[in-house]
């Protein structure tokens, strides 16, 4: 539908109201960065009346998932599609590439006559049109601003107060209760046992009890302009988090998010359950457009690719959710995960780089800092080691049992049944969804468009590529001699990675990387001089490193580039006068959100390590396999 047509139907409806029927209202009041940090889910030290009055009067979900940072997750949420499909989609904060015809789920409620309110968060990652979705957009968004009392709406409420900054605060917000006691909290196996992650943990209890006051004030408003009884309230954390891993990981605590959902007696024939249930059926962020669509009697889109699970189209219940992980603001990492209600399996695509990578802005939380304090020191137990070095090819969680996702079964042989189970459904979903993270970023043939254009992307061999490039078997080394030879920039890319996991044992393909010093392909290049440099050839890979990363119109494969120097240490201190006239002509990277920003940040970094302002991290030495 043009955009004329789009205006006209809005018209129509604003003019005539019985074009729209009687439809519920929805509410999102949504919170940031946390996980199941509620009573209603069992924290015996949470204090969050209010949501768990929400849970008991309304259904909870126990198994909701989201994906593990923000910007996704609102890609996720605003489009109902994976953000695999529209690479660079799945990265922290890129301009996905979207087909003309994707709109924002928020649209269709508009053109059914709903009034659409966002305060204020958006951060699509994406070029999708924040104009048509939403009718008031910004910090004063409300759905007071409706034009007629009886308009339904769809209001959206980001509540920031626990966002992942709470925990390194230039001043301390003031409290109406007492702050929680560091004491008395649970430090998870996982984590070292410090002051500072005591502290965070604690603040962040406090953040939540915040949270809690701040949604009981939205409900009141609701309550108090005579709109509780016709509007069904959703609330849900937009990612997991925010203690150290937790956000930007794949693990249990950085994936599983609460959700709950009150349907006011009116609209309880929409709800899945009655009051106070809860719901075993595993959801994901994938499915949110779709629910609201169908509580709202609005046709749900084909393109969608998640399910309802309530309303006047609910669908049958999911077995499996999918959540994917790829570059985190300056940083790069490859994982993909499946879970359904017991089993949680995760495939580390660069299992040769190591968990917790310096990344500026999660380093800004004292929790992190204690952690890299205790390694550098030697002090790491197997446990808090474990999560801080190099990952696994595999992993697999017993969430009934083992909700830190601490006990790694993916080599037992009793759960081999699981475990191929779980990789046959990874690589359905790849394949369905042209899963754009195995594309190098700024590929051409990333987006929707490009990735789907038959013959274009030959996504069976190279997602076969990248999982055997993934397994670091020296055994596979010829075929990554001969992909490097492929057509296919991807196939390459992952041969060229392939030859980087093995290290010393790739000696063999270093004629063949030579040759693709010079590829057409900007990230095969990075690719091949970083597989050089671990054979000891760094001469050759510095020069193509330094080109790229001078080369302004290649942002990609600047940030890229400058991930491998950085990764490289020591080694690459023969580059540092070229990282710090880029650094120079940079000046502060500019806009936040952009490649030159966080190769400012990537620079920064390998340059104040080469120059002993910043300790590198200290990673355990054992390997983990």
């Amino acid at each position: 539908m043009n955009s004329i047509l789009r205006q006209l139907l809005l018209f129509l409806l604003l003019a005539c109201p019985a074009l729209a029927a009687d439809r519920p209202n929805i509410l999102w009041v949504v919170s940031e960065d946390n996980d199941l940090f509620l009573g209603c889910y069992g924290d015996p030290i949470a204090h969050t009346p209010t949501l768990d009055k929400l849970a008991k009067e309304g259904v909870l979900y126990e198994h909701c998932f989201g994906w593990p940072v923000c910007a996704t997750s609102r890609f996720t949420l605003i489009s109902g599609m994976y953000p695999t499909t529209c690479g660079p989609a799945e990265h922290m904060r890129a301009q996905g590439k979207i087909p003309d015809w994707l709109h924002g789920f928020p649209t269709l409620l508009r053109e059914a006559g709903y009034f659409t309110s966002n305060n204020a968060k958006t951060d699509y990652n994406s070029p999708i049109s924040i104009k048509e979705a939403w009718t008031e957009q910004g910090k004063t968004a409300h759905w007071r601003q409706r034009p007629k009392p009886d308009q339904p709406f769809f209001s959206v409420f980001n509540h920031e107060v626990t966002h992942e900054s709470c925990l390194f605060p230039e001043k301390e917000l003031p409290l109406d209760f007492a702050p929680t006691d560091p004491a008395k909290v649970r430090i998870p196996p996982y984590q070292p046992d410090t002051p500072e992650m005591r502290a965070d943990w604690a603040r962040y209890y406090t953040h939540m009890t915040i949270l809690d006051e701040q949604i009981a004030a939205k409900l009141h408003d609701l309550e108090a302009d005579g709109l509780a009884d016709n509007t069904i309230v959703f609330y849900y954390s937009d990612n997991g988090g925010i203690l150290p891993r937790s956000k930007r990981f794949l693990e249990e605590s950085g994936t599983h998010v609460p959700l709950i959902i009150y349907f006011p007696p009116k609209w309880r024939h929409l709800a899945p359950a009655a009051p106070g249930s809860r719901i075993k059926d595993p959801v994901s962020f994938i499915d949110f457009s779709a629910t609201v669509l169908s509580l709202a009697g609005v046709k749900i889109p084909e393109y969608m690719q998640g399910h309802a699970f309530a309303g006047q189209a609910k669908a049958p219940p999911n077995e499996f959710m999918h959540i994917t992980r790829d570059r985190m603001d300056e940083r790069y990492d490859m994982m993909r995960s499946i879970a359904d209600t017991r089993w949680l399996y995760v495939h580390n695509y660069r299992p040769d780089l190591a968990y917790v990578q310096p990344l500026e802005y999660m380093f800004k939380a004292r929790g992190y800092q204690s952690w890299a304090r205790v390694a550098a020191q030697g002090g790491l137990t197997k446990a808090t080691a474990q999560f801080w070095g190099g990952k696994p090819t595999e992993e697999l969680y017993d969430m009934d049992t083992d909700p830190d996702s601490i006990h790694n079964l993916a080599a037992d042989p009793a759960h081999h049944d699981t475990l191929e189970r779980l990789r046959a459904e990874l690589k359905r979903r790849v394949l369905a969804n042209m899963d754009n993270g195995f594309l190098p970023e700024g590929s051409p043939l990333e987006g929707y468009d490009a990735s789907h254009k038959p013959g274009a992307y030959p996504i069976e061999r190279v997602y076969a590529m990248a999982t055997t490039a993934s397994e670091r078997n020296p055994a596979h080394l010829s075929s990554f001699i001969e992909a490097l030879e492929d057509p296919s920039e991807p196939i390459r890319w992952w041969a060229a990675q392939g030859c980087t996991m093995l290290g010393a044992q790739a000696a063999s393909a270093a004629p063949a990387l030579r040759r693709h010093l010079g590829d057409d392909s900007g990230s095969v290049q990075v690719a091949a001089a970083e597989a050089l440099a671990r054979l000891g050839e760094t001469d050759a890979a510095l020069r193509v490193l330094e080109k790229i990363i001078q080369d302004s119109g290649a942002p990609q494969f600047a940030l890229q580039a400058g991930n491998v120097l950085d990764r490289l240490g020591d080694a690459a201190r023969p580059s540092l006068p070229i990282m710090k006239q880029v650094l120079e002509k940079l000046g502060d990277g500019g806009n936040p959100s952009s490649y030159p920003y966080y190769l400012n940040r990537i620079l920064n970094h390998a340059v104040n390590v080469l120059e002993g302002k910043t300790q590198p991290l200290t990673y355990p030495t054992a390997s983990r396999e």
